[in-house]
Formats: structure tokens, sequence, C-alpha cells
């Protein structure tokens, strides 16, 4: 439930919602059969919906019941109550319970005893609450000692159970308890739980119970039933806790589903050496390979095997103390892996040398192991190619595609932000892009941290192993250009206080200054303090099986957004099939080109800057003919300039402290060497100081209150046209030189931020005049394309205008998300947190594309657009193109390929498949969440 569910209130009654006529809220399973089944997930949660299927299968499960998760959801919106119909209805469950075994529940002669667990549609392990044994009290604790002649399990599982309570219930934690026992193991001088003797575990039960009663004012209950629905309350409760919620978040489930109940009868690890636990894997969750894979501990309850308290063996270990019982175990769990046709995560309790199936459900799973069983299922004919594609999360294959850290390695994690581009690095800790690069010169490894990264960064940007920023979000500079990169990058840290004067960050008392090691993990977005060994992915030849598979399923083409030679070349290694996304104001940044960009836009007239621009000419001619090379045969989609002219100069603010300072020292010369290299481009005699004011002059021209809205994209062209002419010669040219040598180049050139028709036929006008002299000048036959970007609400709108003049249209959802909300991208991190946090925003509209509005804009673009042209090529090139449900969006809407990152490549390949054989029928609904 999303806190604004909670919030719900009823005012037509007093009561919550009670249970609809005829409806049933609780599931019974027993004795071989059940009436749920295996396909009752989203009623019943996984775990109970596995019960159901074991059951009816005939597998040894001990009997119980499963209450809905929509009585979790009417529970939330009554108030945290459930109505007194579905209690009655678990009171008639249960008394056929106590009827299947000859048993009653609170007999202090023959008590039964019951185990309450949680069970949504998706496995979350760990993230919610369990409670065993409840059903003990100071009286049946006498029936059980009577019935099994063992006092010291009996007393065992009574302290176990008023900790669990304690513990999930009545909310006190383990650490008091925990402390408890550490005092009578000391006083006992014994090392384990399990040397405590049925006169000491007594002891603690006495213990416990005077603990609850200092910490909660009230006696430990006694009644079975208020035991119960105080178990059954608190896993319902649980739902909402604050890993539940992270965790959900965190692998995409909704928070509305809800999870049901599991009341499930009692069987015994803990009865002594012939009675056990244990969990497991049908294959290895972590390589995949076909082996039974698992742990297991003799004399003890499921939470043992867990919380560390006593050290496992390997479930093959089982074969030696219980040879009969390994076998059943084995062919059992086989049976099950080829029923559900997918590996499985099983829990068993071995009571008395007696096999009980506890648990089954769809096992979690590294990358390397979904693609390796995947490849491996179809081979042994358990599932399709379709079916196979569908298995492996395409978000997981970052996992394949970047380095990670040894996980055996020790850490110190010191913050944590926002996994913004995945992979794992370690450097040296720098706080200028200058020094990143002097770093790299001197053979270092750096760590680039700002407060926030602009695009004159760049170069230290790619000289840095990893990029650390304290703002920003997912959709950052920071964010969009490390994943370009295939950087490491962590952004929005809010935690680290950055001082780049001193050059040094803090968080929480730490210091790092410059030169101090530290590491990234960009797939958790944690901050480490010193340096981690990290290891290559290694991809394997199931992975190039896989995805033949998804290329030979899908309908999108796949392209990648890259402005140098090398990214294009790793985009092509990745299967890309083209560039849908070329900066060329990177291209601006380099040491040698920056004072040429710096000289064109400080020029007072068209001469000037036609100088300047002519020689930026052979470094744009030559950056392209790199591109057109990487990319031979394939489309390159080159976004002539676009950002604001003021991002090439140095920013105002520097420049007026650095004026403030000449002043106040009576000093004419300044020690800024960004600022000097500038300086040296203004064409007046003076000092410093003099220069520096005339260069502030020009910036304050060239200010703008929203620059992202300002003079920028085709603005620019139109105002300075020989802008746009420079552009067009330098990507002809480079496609004609190419093209005289028996290359297929097929440049494809895109005017950015297009909003109205006549601004396109503005700028089309100079590119085919320009690009006509071009070809004649060559004597080649060259083909070429003209398009625009759809990033402006109004683009999409008067679509089928701008269609008539356009070869093809590419939607740049990062601008176009950011108009049509009103946000801007940089600085709504804040904001968008809390509203995802709030439940005003499910999703983070940056990161998914938000369906409801800007996909009824891309929608809108492409139909207006193909009205006028049929076979008007459209595609995405902003970061959604690598966000698997964007991708399918785009499938749906019909668009001819998406546009991301060389590093996100495959998971686009990945997802298009997915989306193509959902949207066809073609392959079954899977998820492995």
């Amino acid at each position: 439930m999303p806190k604004v569910a909670e919030r719900k209130k009823t005012s037509s009654r007093s009561k919550p919602a009670g249970k609809a006529k005829g409806k049933k809220f609780v599931y019974f399973f027993g004795n071989g059969k059940a009436e749920g089944t295996g396909t009752m997930k989203a009623e019943l949660g996984g775990k109970g919906a596995g019960l159901a299927e074991m059951t009816n299968a005939g597998v040894p499960v001990p009997p119980g019941f499963t209450i809905t998760t929509e009585t979790c959801r009417i529970y939330y919106e009554g108030g945290r109550k459930v109505p007194d119909s579905i209690d009655k209805e678990m009171q008639e469950h249960l008394a056929r319970l106590e009827k299947a075994l000859g048993k009653k529940f609170g007999d202090k002669n023959n008590p039964l005893l019951v185990s309450v667990r949680s069970g949504a549609k998706f496995s979350m392990p760990g993230m919610m609450d369990t409670i065993l044994n409840l059903g003990l009290n100071d009286e049946t604790i006498k029936g059980l000692i009577a019935s099994t002649n063992n006092e010291r399990f009996a007393w065992d599982s009574y302290r176990r159970f008023i900790q669990m309570y304690g513990n999930v219930v009545l909310d006190m934690g383990k650490e008091a308890f925990e402390r408890v026992i550490d005092k009578v193991k000391e006083e006992k001088g014994v090392k384990l739980d399990t040397q405590l003797s049925a006169a000491d575990l007594k002891e603690l039960v006495e213990k416990f119970k005077k603990l609850i009663r200092e910490k909660t004012g009230k006696e430990f209950p006694q009644d079975v039933m208020a035991q119960l629905r105080g178990a059954r309350d608190a896993v319902f409760r649980s739902w909402m806790n604050d890993r539940a919620i992270y965790y959900r978040k965190q692998n995409d489930i909704p928070n509305d589903i809800g999870t049901a109940v599991n009341v499930q009868s009692m069987v015994f690890g803990n009865m002594g050496d012939d009675s056990g636990t244990g969990v497991g894997f049908t294959r290895n969750p972590a390589t995949g390979e076909k082996k039974f894979y698992g742990e297991y501990l003799l004399n003890a309850q499921g939470e043992d095997v867990v919380a560390g308290i006593r050290t496992p063996q390997p479930i093959n270990n089982l074969e030696k103390d219980m040879p009969s019982v390994f076998k059943q175990l084995y062919e059992t769990t086989k049976k099950l892996e080829k029923h559900y046709r997918d590996v499985q995560d099983f829990e068993f309790t071995i009571e008395k040398k007696k096999l009980f199936m506890l648990q089954t459900r769809t096992g979690k799973r590294t990358a390397a192991a979904a693609v390796k069983i995947a490849v491996d299922m179809v081979a042994e004919k358990l599932i399709t190619k379709e079916e196979a594609i569908q298995r492996v999360e395409p978000i997981q294959l970052d996992q394949l595609l970047h380095p990670v850290f040894d996980p055996k390695a020790p850490k110190e994690t010191i913050a944590k932000g926002l996994p913004a581009s995945p992979g794992a690095a370690s450097g040296q800790a720098v706080f200028t892009a200058e020094d990143a690069v002097n770093f790299r010169g001197e053979g270092k490894k750096s760590i680039l941290v700002r407060l926030e990264t602009s695009p004159d960064d760049i170069h230290g940007m790619d000289a840095a192993e990893g990029i650390l920023t304290a703002r920003g979000g997912m959709t950052s500079h920071a964010a969009v250009v490390a994943r370009g990169m295939g950087k490491t990058c962590v952004a929005g840290c809010e935690a680290i206080k950055v001082d780049e004067h001193n050059k040094r960050f803090s968080v929480n008392g730490t210091v790092i200054n410059e030169g101090d090691w530290i590491s990234l993990n960009g797939s958790t977005g944690e901050v480490i303090k010193g340096k981690v060994p990290t290891m290559d992915p290694e991809l394997s030849g199931d992975f190039a099986t896989l995805m033949g598979w998804a290329d030979a399923a899908r309908t999108l083409k796949v392209r990648a957004n890259a402005d140098i030679p090398r990214d294009a070349k790793v985009a092509r290694g990745f299967g890309a099939e083209g560039i849908g996304l070329c900066r060329t104001e990177h291209m601006f940044f380099d040491e040698d080109r920056l004072p040429h960009m710096q000289a064109m836009i400080l020029a007072t007239d068209e001469a000037s800057r036609r100088e300047a621009l002519k020689k930026l000419l052979p470094m744009q001619k030559s950056d392209f003919l790199g591109l057109f090379e990487a990319m031979e045969g394939h489309p390159v989609t080159v976004r002539f300039l676009d950002p604001p002219l003021h991002e090439f100069l140095p920013k105002r603010e520097e420049l007026m402290v650095e004026i403030a300072r000449m002043e106040a020292t009576n000093k004419n010369t300044t020690s800024n060497e960004m600022i000097k290299k500038a300086l040296e481009l203004v064409k007046e005699e003076g000092s410093d100081l003099h220069k520096a004011k005339k260069l502030l002059h020009r910036v304050e021209e060239l200010h703008e209150f929203n620059p992202m809205l300002g003079h920028r994209g085709c603005r620019l062209g139109i105002t300075y046209p020989e802008i746009t002419e420079m552009q067009t010669e330098a990507v002809i040219s480079a496609a004609c030189e190419l093209a005289q040598k028996g290359k297929k180049i097929v440049p494809e050139i895109m005017i950015p931020l297009v909003g109205d028709v006549a601004e396109l036929k503005n700028q089309k006008a100079i590119v085919i005049k320009k690009a006509g002299e071009t070809i004649a000048r060559y004597g080649v036959k060259l083909e070429y394309l003209i398009g625009t970007m759809i990033e402006l609400p109004r683009a999409a709108v008067t679509a089928d205008k701008i269609g008539g003049e356009a070869d093809f249209f590419s939607f740049g959802t990062n601008d176009l998300t950011q108009t049509t909300f009103g946000f801007s991208r940089d600085d709504t991190a804040k904001i968008i947190r809390y509203y995802q946090d709030n439940g005003i925003y499910e999703k983070d509209p940056f990161q998914v594309l938000d369906r409801g509005g800007v996909g009824q804009l891309v929608k809108m673009g492409v139909e207006k657009g193909r009205s006028v042209k049929p076979k008007l090529k459209v595609g995405i090139c902003g970061e959604h193109g690598g966000d698997p449900n964007s991708v399918e969006f785009c499938h749906m809407a019909g668009l001819n390929y998406v546009s991301c990152s060389p590093y996100r490549v495959p998971i686009a390949r990945l997802a298009a498949a997915q989306a193509a054989i959902r949207h066809t029928g073609k392959g079954k609904e899977y998820s492995s969440k």
C-alpha cells in the first residue's frame, strides 16, 4: 500500500470493509489437496501458491491455510484492522486444520503449533516477518513435553517463539533478547545455543518474559488466539516496513499488491540429530551450473541457517547424514523444477528423519546464472527460445557489462548516493577536471568528485575512473555523460560535503582529501573508503546465444548515443546498429578546440566568427571521419550544436570573483589558468583585469535566467547560420571522403529544439545548399537525411507540419520530459524523490518514460508525422532508450529504433525482444522477481 492509500478514511462506516458475499479470503491446503493452485500468485502470494501446488502434486507439505493478499489491502484501507468476518473465516480454517491433524490449538495435552509467514506475489526474501512455534504458553508447553518426551526441545521451541514474538509483534528488536542469551551462555560457560540444557532454556524463557514485561509494561500473551491475531497483523504491518518498501522500489514491485499470510502447522527440525532444516536451489544461483546447491543444519529451526549463529553444512553432506532423506529431497526438488520449468528456491525441514517441504519459489539468480540457465533449459527442451528471452531481466545485464568489485574483498562504505552509471571503480580523489587529466598524465587513477558536473568537465570525466557528485539526479549531466562513456558514476550523494576550494569532502566525520583512495559502486550507489579490487566481467558464449535469439525476435532497431570513435566501437561491439545521437558540442571542449570555440563566441562580427569556425572545421571533420568509419554501413545521426554558448566560456560567477580579487589586491594579473586562456582571446590591449571586465561584459550579454529554454538548439543556427554551414560541411565532406574510398556512409543531420516548422525550413535550406556544394566538390554520389529532434510539446502537437519537411524524427525525451512536466532535470532530484516516497509519483519520469503524459506526446508525434509521410523514420535518443519499460512503450508506439548509451545497448536489445514477444503472444508472461 502506498502511504496515500493508507491515509484513506471511510465516512460511511465505522468498521473496516467486510468481505464480499460468497468471496473467499482464506484457502486451505493439506492431506494431498489444496483449495488454491499454483496459478494464484496474485491472490495467495508466491509462497501460498507454491504450497498449494506442492500439496496438489503429492509433495509432503505440512497442512495449513493462506490468508489472501486482498485481506492485506483491506487491513490498510480499514485503519490497520482485519474485519470480523475474515477473522471468523480464519477461525473456521483453524478448526479444519485441528481436525486434519488430530490436535487442538491451545490444548494443554496435545497442542497444535503453527508458523506464521509472509508471502507476496513477487519474492521478497528476508524483507518481511515470520513467527515460528506459535501456540505455546505456560500450559501448552507441558503438553509438548509430554507428547514428544523431549523437555529440552520443548523449552528451546518456547524461548524461540517468545523471542520472535517480542521482536516481530511487539516491535522490541532482536538485540535485547540476544544480550540475554549471551549473558546466560557466558554464565553457563558455553558458546553455542545447542549447548544449553533444558533447565538453562527454561530459565531463559522466564528471563525473556521478564524482559517483555519491563519493555512493554504488559505480560507475554498466554491467549493463543491473541497470539495468532497479533502475528497475522504483524506480518501485514511488515509489508510497509522500511526494508520492504526499499526492496520494492529497487525491484520495481508495486506497493499496492500486499502480502498474504501463511499459517502452517509446525514441523520441528530441532528435535535432535535425526532432525534438521535447510534451504537450497535446484541449480547454482551464482553461476547457473546444473548442480544441487544449498545448506542445512541438524537439530535446528529455519532461522538458524540464515542467522549465521552456526555454520551450515553443504547440502550434499546430507547424503552421508541421512541417505534416504537426501535422495527423497533431491528427487522431489528435481520434480518441482521440471513442473515449474525454472530454477526452484526451496526450504525444508526434517523431523525424526521425515522430510517436509515448506516452500518452493522461482529462485533469484545473478545475471550470469540467468543467462546460462535460460540457454541450458532450451537445450534441455524445458522451455522455448522465446521463454528463455523472458527469463533474463534486461537490467540485470549491467552486471555482465561493467567491472565488478571482488565480493570477497573487505570494504568500508561511508556514504550512498544514486546508482547513476553501473560498474566498479577505484581511484584517488580529485576535485577538478584539470586535476583528473593531470593524474592520468602521471599514470594515476582518479575519481572526480564535484558538487555537480558541467559540459566543460568532459575531459576530466573522460580521464577519471569514475565520477561522484553531491548534487544531480539519474539524468543529470554527470549521469548521462558517464553512462555514455561507460564510466562508473554515483550522483546526488547528498551526505557528502564537498569543499572544492580546499580539495576535500567530508561525511559523518570522515574526511577525504585530494589523493586519498576511494571506490564507487555504480550499481548500488555506494561510496567506499579506500581501494577495493575489481574484477573484469566475463561474457560467455551463452550470452551471445541468448542475444542472437533476442535479435531474431525483436522488430525495434537499437542504436547508440556516441560522440567519439572509441565509444562508437564499444557500441558496435555490443551490437549497436548505428548511432542515434552524436552530440557535437562535446567535440568542442577539447583543449585544442575550446580556444577557437571561445574566439567564435567572442567575435563581434560575422567575418571574425567565420574565421574561428574555419579553424574548427577540420577538427569536426576528423571526428566524423572516425565515427563514420566505426559505423560503416550503419546510419549516424549527428545533432548540430545544441547548448547555450555561455557554457563554453568561464562561468559568470567565477569571473566576478576573480575581478573582485584582482581589484581588492591591486593585482592586474590572474592566476586562474582557465580564465587566463580565455583572456588571450580578448582582442584588446590592456591588463588581465581590463580584459576580464571585457570578457565579463560578453558573458553578461549571453547570460540567461533560464538557458535551457533560451538561445540554444536551432535558434543558434538561425541567428548564426555560419555555425550550421560549418557543421554541414564537416559532416558531408567526411562522408564524401569515405565514399570516395568505396565505403557506405549513411549520415543523418538532426536539427535540435525545433518548435515551429519555419525553424526547420530555415535550417534545412542552409544544410541542402552547403551539402550540395560539398558533394559537387568531391564529385561523388551521397545520400543523406535531414531530420529533427522532437523535444518540445509544440513540436509533437504540430508534427504533421514538421513531418512534411523532415526525413526522420528523433524524440529527445530528456528535454521533452523536462518541458512537459516543467521540471529542470538537474534541479528536481529532491522533489521527485519526495514525490516517490510519498506516493505522488510511482517512478521518476526522467528514468522511466511517463506513458500517460510524455508518452501521449510521442504517440501524437508519430501519428501526425506519419499522416503526411507514412514511411517517416522515427526513433528515440533520450536516456529512456536504455530503460526496458520505456523500450516496450517505443515498440508499442511503432517507433523504428531506440538509441541509448553504448553500455546499455544489450539491455535495449533484450528489452526490445521481450516487448515483441509479449505483444505477439509468442511467449508466456514471466517475471523473475
